[in-house]
């Protein structure tokens, strides 16, 4: 990742012409290069990327010098000597992955030459880890840091800059050009994040923050603010073997943005359509010169409306601070309290199959409140070379209260939508711990990257519901539609308790033999969950299960940056149906064969990935009759999906970066005990998504600051029920951004720039129905962005 700060010039290398060395073991290793010449900024930004390493110098040393370029093999010091031969400049190693650049003559900046003008000095960070939209590793994938390249399977990663250059404000508007990611499929539910992966939803267990499980629970669904995140990452297919219980379709991972070791402010405002107003803040860096301490808070507030006069406000802030004190150990504290506010429902009237564009529910009395809170750390220590600890820990609290109104028509020819009241409340509690231990070594000429893991978690959720009647006061006339409903919220009729905990124990190897790269894994989990009637004072269920996972991958990395892949996995998701016995069934189960092909050259600038899966989904519960009036379930539903996902994220030229993607999915129904869904296609799956975002920014000319982005999405259609006799169409979707950075133009505004980023350009809305639910979709929303950093 880039970013830029007016600074003042770093304190230069020692004057001898021999330079401060690192540690052999991260200094010393060879990496592949292929830089070609050109300026000597763009040059060490792609070093900085292919060996990983973090590269800090003021904006004038590199300002007007060029690069022979590098190719070839070389260690990190090797390759530095070179990229910088005949510049006049020196690098010191200030960390075990982070080097300075400065003047070799004791930190003195040449003299300027007559009648130019001295510009302040900027400070410029480059970390190895991204380059614009392409991301180099991923701990999501193995939980040890791991070159994305490396890893046989299918990973997507959305970077900070991609989500800044898009203008997202919400996570699944972040993950609409990735690959296998379908969004909307309740059409605009500002509620949930809705995300779906290879077919399956994430809003149940695939739901990630920093490496840890976000549980849901009836309305009590973590929301996630992308203003406070760094990245985003999607696991795709079974994730169960390092993660314990999940669904299928993989997971999404959202990681926070924590304190940094060089100092970075931002403040922002935005205003928007629907009356969106929102102020944020991002301060972080250093506490002490030595850089032991470190801090980061991000903060925000926002008010304002969405499609159909839904309320979306919100109040967040998190801190975080980081104790280092010495280069094996470190600790991050980190909290998180938010407080939303929108609606409960955003259904739209279905009419005869017609969805109308009124809301069934009612905008003076819908509401949905929720305040959450996390607090946790992560600590790390390095024992020696070969073995390193982690242990995550975090606690974490949400409470909802919601209500609104539901309704039907009595008949197919009246005008009269009759409603009812509905109100619910959720209190959620989790904590969630997770201990492993690395260890690196060699056996002959294999390279073993060996994890075993502890992890526990625990959930108790208290559910509360009311209905109340449907009386004349609550009708609603589409013929004359009058909004301003104001009654009183039902009491809870139904309370209920359940508690859920998961103990799991995995271990994993990580195998490098020549070019050759092994993932071996297995899990074992055992859960405990029940369930009571706080009213009657009764339990309704309790079950324990334990379950047994693994995965395996193999993939061969040429030394020009191709690498094919073929990997296995498998999955399992606890499930609350009861059979005709009143017993809780056996978990589903989740497996998933993929191969795939790669490709990364060195230099990170450009990441490609082609892949073929067949995921399914075995002992999914079905209906299978009644007892007494009351249904019973049986393990017999099957769901196998067979796809083709492509993948591309480039940066073409400098200025230039690109995202584009395709999905083929056919999905099916392959077990059931209802004869109308055999062989059809579940509900919302498309067949064909693609998507394409193009940004550029001026370089250099009386435009120089001037940016654009643009981007198409298209998702195919897709059944609204499982028996699949009426269809959603198919749509398609353009999005614009356009942006000025006025330090270009005036360096008496470093640091000042402006956006303006515009959704669905043509206010195109679609109706979405899912299993006799409607919706519709997002209609154009346009927000102007004033960014203000130093």
């Amino acid at each position: 990742m880039w970013s830029a700060s007016v600074a003042a010039v770093l304190a230069a290398a020692a004057s001898s012409p021999s330079f401060a060395q690192p540690r052999p073991s991260e200094s010393a290793q060879i990496r592949a290069f292929a830089i070609p010449p050109g300026s000597l900024a763009a040059a060490l930004n792609r070093f900085a990327d292919a060996a990983q390493i973090q590269l800090v110098y003021s904006g004038d040393v590199a300002r007007g010098r060029s690069s022979p370029g590098l190719s070839g093999r070389h260690s990190i010091q090797q390759g530095l000597s070179r990229l910088l031969a005949g510049t006049g400049l020196s690098y010191r190693f200030s960390g075990p992955a982070s080097v300075t650049i400065a003047w070799a003559s004791g930190g003195a900046t040449p003299s300027v030459p007559e009648g130019t003008i001295a510009l302040d000095t900027v400070e410029v960070q480059g970390q190895g880890e991204t380059t614009g939209y392409v991301a180099r590793s991923s701990t999501a994938g193995t939980k040890t840091s791991t070159p994305l390249i490396e890893t046989p399977r299918s990973i997507s990663v959305v970077t900070r800059q991609e989500m800044d250059d898009r203008g997202a404000t919400t996570v699944p508007e972040a993950l609409r050009y990735t690959a296998g990611v379908t969004t909307g499929a309740y059409g605009f539910d500002p509620r949930f994040d809705q995300i779906y992966v290879r077919g399956f939803p994430m809003t149940t267990l695939g739901d990630f923050r920093d490496g840890l499980k976000q549980f849901p629970a009836g309305f009590t669904t973590f929301r996630t603010e992308p203003y406070q995140l760094e990245r985003i990452e999607v696991i795709k297919g079974p994730a169960a073997v390092l993660y314990g219980q999940s669904v299928p379709g993989g997971l999404v991972d959202r990681r926070s943005k924590l304190p940094t070791d060089y100092t970075f402010r931002e403040v922002q405002a935005q205003i928007g359509t629907f009356g969106r107003a929102q102020t944020a803040f991002d301060f972080g860096g250093p506490v002490d010169p030595e850089k032991t301490m470190l801090y980061r808070v991000v903060g925000l507030g926002r008010l304002g409306d969405t499609n159909f006069d839904i309320a979306d406000q919100r109040f967040m802030i998190a801190p975080s601070f980081t104790w280092r004190p010495n280069g094996a150990t470190s600790l991050t504290l980190s909290a998180l309290y938010q407080q939303d506010e929108t609606d409960a429902s955003a259904a739209g009237i279905n009419r005869n199959g017609q969805v109308l564009k009124l809301r069934g529910s009612d905008p003076h009395y819908d509401h949905l409140k929720q305040k959450q809170g996390q607090i946790g750390y992560e600590f790390e220590h390095k024992f020696n070379d070969i073995l390193t600890f982690r242990q995550k820990v975090r606690y974490s609290q949400i409470e909802a209260e919601s209500r609104y109104l539901s309704g039907s028509f009595a008949n197919a020819t009246t005008t009269i939508y009759d409603r009812g009241a509905v109100s619910v409340g959720d209190r959620l509690t989790s904590f969630q711990i997770d201990n492993n231990l690395e260890a690196n070594f060699r056996t002959g000429p294999a390279a073993h990257k060996l994890l075993l893991g502890l992890n526990y978690d625990y959930n108790l959720w208290h559910f509360g519901l009311g209905f109340g009647p449907t009386l004349p006061a609550y009708r609603f006339d589409i013929a004359n539609p009058v909004y301003g409903f104001s009654g009183p919220t039902p009491a809870y009729t139904i309370r209920t308790r359940s508690q859920l905990e998961q103990l799991g124990l995995y271990v994993q190897d990580q195998i490098s033999l020549g070019n050759w790269r092994i993932a071996l894994s297995a899990r074992k989990d055992w859960t405990d969950r029940n369930e009571s009637n706080q009213i009657a004072n009764t339990v309704t269920a309790a079950n324990r299960n334990d379950a047994f996972t693994y995965s395996a991958g193999l993939l061969y990395l040429f030394d020009n940056g191709l690498a094919p892949y073929v990997s296995y996995a498998t999955s399992f998701q606890p499930v609350t149906s009861q059979g005709a016995n009143g017993a809780v069934l056996e978990p589903s189960e989740g497996e998933q064969i993929e191969a795939g092909l790669k490709y990364q050259p060195a230099n990170g600038a450009i990441s490609l990935t082609a892949s073929a899966y067949q995921l399914k989904e075995k002992n999914a519960p079905k209906l299978g009759g009644y007892v007494a009036g009351l249904p019973y379930y049986v393990s017999v539903g099957e769901v196998t999906v067979r796809g083709v996902e492509l993948e591309g994220k480039a940066r073409l030229f400098e200025g230039l970066d690109l995202a584009a993607s395709y999905t083929f999915s056919d999905a099916e129904i392959t077990r059931t005990t209802v004869a109308s869904e055999y062989g059809r296609t579940p509900a919302v799956t498309p067949r064909h998504t693609a998507s394409l975002w193009l940004n550029y920014n001026l370089q250099a000319g009386p435009f120089a600051g001037l940016g654009a982005g643009v981007g198409v999405r298209y998702v195919g259609e897709t059944w609204t029920a499982n028996d699949n006799t009426a269809k959603n169409d198919a749509y398609t979707l353009f999005d614009a951004v356009l942006r000025y950075d006025f330090g270009k133009a005036n360096r008496q505004l470093a640091g000042l720039s402006a956006s303006v980023a515009a959704n669905n350009i043509t206010d195109k809305q679609v109706s979405v129905c899912n299993a006799g639910y409607c919706y519709l979709s997002q209609g154009r929303t346009v927000i102007g962005t004033l960014t203000y950093r130093w």
